[in-house]
This record gives C-alpha cells, structure tokens and sequence, in this order.
C-alpha cells in the first residue's frame, strides 16, 4: 500500500493578497504525514511560494501534481492533498444546478482558479479500493468537491435554490457577490482575543480583479469577464471548467444569443476578448466544427448537472462555502503564524492513534468556537467514509 501526498501553500508574498501560516500549516502537516502516518519523505509533493528552490503553486503545477499522483493509484492506496491559502467563489453558470449555487475555487499564485468541479473530476478519477483526503484551510471550502455528500455542514443549497440561468441573472448575481465579497475582503486586519494578527483566508472578486490588470496590462477587466480573462491569461493551462465556459461562449456567438439578450447577455461577457483569438487559442476550427457537431449550448457547458456520489472523496473544509477561514498571528511573529482550522487538526491529532473524520471536524468546531472563531468546518464523503479514520 503506497501513502502519497500534495501539500500546497501559498503566503503570495509582496501582494496585495499576502498571508502569514499557509506555509508553516504545509510544514507542519508535511512533519505529521512521516512521523504519524508513516508517509516517506520522497512520496510528499511540496508545492509552496516563499522558495523558489520549491516547485511553485501555479494553477498548472496545482493541477499535474494531483493529477499525477491520482494516476499513479492503485487500489488500497491512500492519497492526501492539503491546501493553505486564499480561497474564493464564482456564481454558478448558466444551466448549472450547483449544489451551492457557487463555483467554490482555491486561488493558486498565479490567480489561475481551480473550481469545485476540478476537484471532483481529481476525485472521479481515483481508482476504486483507493481514497483521496482533501483538507482546505481557505474561506469558502465548503462544497470543494463539487457533487459530494454533505456530512457536516449546511452549505449545499436547500429547498427551491438554483443557479440562475441566463446572463442577465449570472450578471446581476456576479455583481451582488462581488460587493458582499469585498466587504469581507477590505476588513483585513482583525484583532482577535487571543491574536494581534487575524486575517481571512477570502480574496475578493475586486481584489482578484485588480491582480489580474496587474498581469495583464489590461485596465478594463469587468466583473462579468473573469473567466474569458482567465483563459485569455493561461490558454490551455485554465482551469477545464473555465475552458469548457469559453467555449460554451464561442458556441453561443456562432449559433446566436439563445436569451435575446444582445450586448447586454452573452456578448458583454467577451466584450473586448477577441473572438478569433478565442477561437484560435481552443485550437477550433471549421474542420473540427463539421466534424464534431457542436452539442446543444446547455449541454456542453453544464457538466455538472449529471450528478452522482463521488465515493472515494473526503473534503474536510475549514468553513462552509459563505465563511472565511482565519489566518492567525500570536503576539504578531510570523514564524508562528497558522491557519486556525490546520492548527486545531494538529492540537486534536496530536497524541491520538485514531482519528475519525467525523470525529475530527467536530472536535475542531468545538475548539474553534473556544477560541472565539465562527468559521464552521465541514466535512463532504460518502456514508462509508464519515467514520473512517482520518488519513489512513
């Protein structure tokens, strides 16, 4: 039985978006996985970016390493990812029936997102007899794996709850998400009664927005064009969710709005993004267009309506999909800083042979509520794995 993990941490030193404990919380798992799980030290994949002698936590990086280590699996294997970093949220697209309603993304270096829906295809991708354990100390984790069952935690949508389909909806939704994100995210610097230093793990879409001009060049990013600017940023390298959106987009230009909508739906999304750059990056042409009839628009963008319970797994999140995990300080010295979920595992695991799932994230509610925190962690699986031990 082979033990393999992806620990990734990103501190995004000298921006805007700098935080203090991902790295240290990435050590410190990276310290417990050989000496308490009997992981070997060349089967762990650091990916962190306070070292360029590290393999930096790109998106691209992100993603072959967890790929890389899912295709290596075999049955009765155990695989562990942990991320420590900023986390945020999209509204869901057009003809989606998201559980959450959102696109819950981590937020490599690089700003190239990864969706829920990426995690849950890593997770599709693990062979049977084999689990995959994915801790996210970052704000808006809940529902990471896109489609898992929701053990602990009430972040999946109840009731009559529904992405909105259509532009003008996805627009109007964007916009609103955007305000209430940035009011998180300008509240920065918060005094907690413990710490001096206690900053969220939550980039807001403003904040995301003002990195990618800083990329780009390009002063007239707009909140309804984050994801043709991501894939006009990374090409290939995007995020597949964010691809499958593009083209979703180039279909709609070719076949005609589908919603009347005109400049103010579909084509506002684009806007200045060139369509025949667009086009020419997907490598789309009119050959492969005859000879691969374009789907029906809803069906070749809204994948993750065909849902079904991913079994091999287990998300521990640090909070539900509308809370923010914190990155906290004691006394304000960095070299201790900690993201407040990774050190309430570290406190509950430390001295125990066994740990379930369930019994970790309630333990780490109870110990965060006591030390006056409101984020509440989540746990996402399937009935078999709510009792199984944590890790292995």
């Amino acid at each position: 039985m082979a033990k393999r993990a992806v620990l990734i941490g990103c501190n995004y030193p000298g921006t805007k978006a700098e935080l203090k404990g991902c790295i240290n919380d990435v050590w410190r798992m990276h310290k417990c996985l050989i000496e308490k799980y009997g992981f070997s030290d060349e089967d762990i994949t650091l990916l962190i970016d306070t070292h360029r002698s590290y393999t930096q936590p790109t998106g691209k990086n992100i993603r072959c390493a967890i790929s890389k280590m899912v295709r290596s699996a075999q049955p009765g294997d155990v695989l562990f990812v942990h991320y420590s970093g900023h986390g945020t949220r999209l509204p869901a697209e057009i003809g989606e029936d998201d559980d959450t309603g959102y696109d819950e993304c981590i937020v490599p270096t690089d700003m190239n997102l990864i969706t829920d829906e990426d995690f849950r295809d890593f997770v599709k991708r693990v062979p049977k007899g084999c689990r995959i354990t994915i801790v996210s100390d970052s704000c808006h984790s809940g529902g990471l794996i896109e489609a898992a069952k929701e053990q602990i935690g009430d972040s999946t949508k109840e009731g009559g709850h529904s992405s909105s389909s259509g532009f003008k909806n996805l627009l109007k939704r964007t916009v609103e998400d955007t305000m209430k994100s940035r009011d998180i995210g300008e509240k920065h610097d918060l005094h907690h009664w413990d710490h001096s230093y206690v900053k969220n793990r939550s980039l807001p879409l403003s904040t995301l927005i003002e990195m990618l001009k800083l990329k780009t060049g390009k002063d007239d990013i707009e909140i309804g064009e984050l994801r043709p600017t991501l894939f006009y940023i990374f090409g290939e390298d995007a995020s597949p969710k964010v691809k499958n959106f593009v083209k979703f987009v180039l279909n709609k230009l070719k076949h005609g709005g589908g919603e009347n909508e005109g400049h103010g739906g579909i084509l506002g999304l684009v806007n200045n993004l060139a369509e025949g750059l667009l086009k020419h990056m997907l490598q789309i042409d009119d050959n492969e267009e005859n000879e691969n009839p374009v789907e029906p628009a809803e069906e070749a963008y809204a994948t993750s309506t065909k849902h079904n319970i991913v079994d091999s797994g287990i998300l521990l999140s640090g909070c539900q999909t509308d809370q923010t995990s914190a990155d906290a300080s004691p006394n304000g010295n960095s070299d201790e800083a900690y993201g407040a979920f990774s050190n309430a595992i570290q406190a509950i695991i430390t001295g125990k042979d066994v740990v379930t799932n369930r019994e970790l994230i309630l333990k780490a509610r109870k110990k965060l509520h006591r030390q006056g925190y409101t984020q509440k962690p989540g746990l996402y699986c399937s009935d078999n794995n709510v009792d199984a031990p944590f890790i292995c």
